[in-house]
């Protein structure tokens, strides 16, 4: 879609937030108030279950898998979706997806994660030519879970 003569394009209204906590089992409480919080000051709603459920098997995750004192869950919100990264420090231990292992808090693994957002994937994090860590995020949008081709 191409603009008209003279128009002004509209910078995309960017909201971004960051929470750092220990690697615990309460620390999956804490991110799903987290992003409780940030969606509802952004006025995002009806994201608010399936995030709290992303962030909290992401976050569980981590705590299982990764061998690191803190984590971070960092929020983008703009007009058109949410994305929400869980990083961890941890570069030697890759985020396997799993099957459903327990009825308790998280722990659904991470192929939950990809049925409910609009995309997901695992961004490594370097510093310049070392690998430091990772990042598991999920983009939602209102609307539906429809999925693209790019997840």
């Amino acid at each position: 879609m191409s603009a008209s003569p003279g128009a002004v394009a509209v910078p995309v209204r960017q909201e971004n937030y960051r929470m750092v906590a220990p690697t615990s089992p309460a620390t999956a409480r804490l991110a799903r108030d987290f992003v409780t919080a940030a969606l509802v000051a952004a006025e995002r709603r009806p994201l608010i279950e399936d995030a709290r459920i992303c962030v909290s098997d992401a976050v569980a995750n981590v705590v299982r898998h990764a061998r690191v004192p803190e984590l971070s869950v960092e929020m983008t919100v703009d007009e058109e979706c949410v994305v929400v990264a869980v990083r961890d420090d941890d570069p030697a231990r890759p985020p396997w997806p799993r099957g459903p292992q327990s009825a308790g808090e998280g722990g659904r693994g991470l192929g939950l994660v990809r049925r409910l957002a609009h995309a997901s994937g695992v961004t490594w994090v370097w510093d310049g030519l070392d690998l430091v860590g990772k990042r598991v995020w999920f983009e939602l949008r209102d609307g539906g879970r429809e999925r693209s081709d790019q997840a």
